[in-house]
């Protein structure tokens, strides 16, 4: 393995930037493309937005987001709560599915996480909450990274 990281902040729709730019910053030192940086920062918005409105309906709770970055580039990610659960994880990846019928949700988190993504798995149980693992392979940008002051 060549990093790995650890996040665990308060289920609240305003951690939702705070994941994505603690994704970003972990990634950067690959230098990925600035494509596999939208992919990844996308992917890992939606899972914590469903943490936030579908984990925790009442509010509350904790998210958390791991990542391990192989020396291969390969990276895997990994969203939990331990929220509601999913009572039916096959039919909520379906498309335009959504428990929160109250904000007309779209419905599409998990089809724009399959879509960036290049795998997505979930597990969930009901009063025990869920987890999203998802993997990408990194493959380096042709220009230098960006050197952190």
């Amino acid at each position: 393995m060549r990093n790995s990281m650890k996040l665990t902040f308060a289920a609240l729709p305003e951690n939702e930037a705070l994941a994505r730019m603690a994704i970003s910053a972990f990634i950067l030192p690959v230098n990925p493309t600035l494509e596999q940086l939208a992919d990844v920062k996308t992917a890992v918005s939606e899972a914590v937005t469903n943490c936030v409105i579908h984990g925790y309906p009442m509010g509350g709770g904790e998210v958390s987001l791991s990542a391990q970055l192989e020396e291969d580039g390969l990276l895997t990610l990994e969203v939990r709560d331990a929220g509601v659960g999913i009572a039916n994880v096959e039919q909520a990846m379906q498309p335009f599915y959504s428990t929160d019928r109250a904000h007309e949700r779209s419905g599409m988190g998990f089809m724009v996480m399959q879509s960036f993504m290049d795998s997505v798995e979930v597990r969930s149980a009901l009063r025990i909450g869920t987890s999203v693992r998802m993997e990408k392979q990194l493959r380096q940008s042709q220009e230098q990274p960006a050197k952190m002051a």
